[in-house]
C-alpha cells in the first residue's frame, strides 16, 4: 500500500571541518554529487522535495528541488532543518501532511525508506518514526507530521531545546530497522576516507 503522500526534506546545512570545510554535500563519489546521489534515492519516494540549506543558493547551481533556507534564525541545527520543512509544506503543499527528512551526506538511503517509517509509526501509534540500523537510531532519518510543526516552533524558540531525541521524545517514536551488512545503508560521510569508503561502496552497487 501507497504511504501517505510524503515531502522529502535533505538537510544539507551546515560546513563540514573534517572534509577540510566547503560544502560536504557537493562531494562527488563517482560521477554525482552526495547530494544528488541522497535525492536521486529518496525523490521516488515522495510527493515533493527540498533541500534544507542557508547561505547563497547559488552553489546549487540549477537544482530540481527548492534549496530552503532555515525558516528561523539562529542556525540552531537539525530541528531548524525540520521545522523549515514543516513550514515550507504547510505554505506551499497544503495536501502534504507528513515530511521525512535524511542527512545530505548520506547516500545509500533505502529505496523503501518512507513506506517503512510509515508502517512503523501506524504500528506503534505515535506521530513520530526515525530508521536504525544494529545499535544506532539516526535521529536526522526521520518522519514527522505537519501538525507539530508550532510545537516545534515554540520548543526551540522557548524551551531552547537542540536536540532531535528530546524533542522526538515528549511525543513518542517508533523505530524501524535495517541490517549493517553487507553494508549500513546510513552510512554518512565525515571524513575523506569515508568519501573514499563510499566510492568503494558505490562501485560495490551500494549498501542495497
Amino acid at each position: 500500500m501507497r504511504p501517505p503522500p510524503t515531502l522529502g526534506a535533505v538537510l544539507a546545512g551546515g560546513l563540514s571541518r573534517r572534509m577540510g570545510g566547503g560544502d560536504k554535500v557537493l562531494r562527488t563519489v563517482g560521477a554525482l554529487t552526495l547530494l544528488q546521489h541522497a535525492t536521486q534515492r529518496l525523490a521516488p519516494q515522495c510527493d515533493g522535495m527540498i533541500v534544507n540549506a542557508n547561505g547563497d543558493i547559488s552553489r546549487f547551481g540549477t537544482s530540481p528541488h527548492p534549496v530552503v533556507p532555515d525558516s528561523i534564525g539562529g542556525h540552531l541545527g537539525p530541528l531548524a532543518g525540520i521545522l523549515t520543512a514543516l513550514d515550507w509544506s504547510a505554505a506551499h503543499r497544503s495536501d502534504i501532511e507528513w515530511v521525512v527528512s535524511i542527512p545530505g551526506d548520506t547516500p545509500f538511503i533505502p529505496l523503501d525508506l518512507v513506506g517503512r517509517l510509515h508502517g512503523a509509526r501506524i504500528e506503534s501509534g505515535v506521530p513520530l518514526a526515525f530508521a536504525s540500523s544494529g545499535t544506532q537510531v539516526h535521529f536526522a532519518v526521520g518522519l514527522w507530521p505537519v501538525s507539530l510543526r508550532q510545537d516545534l516552533r515554540r520548543a526551540l524558540l522557548e524551551k531552547d531545546i537542540r536536540s532531535v531525541r528530546e524533542w522526538a521524545g515528549l511525543h513518542g517514536y517508533a523505530q524501524a530497522s535495517w541490517p549493517i551488512a553487507p553494508a549500513d545503508p546510513f552510512f554518512n560521510i565525515n571524513t575523506p576516507d569515508d568519501l573514499a569508503e563510499a566510492g568503494r561502496l558505490a562501485q560495490q552497487g551500494g549498501a542495497g
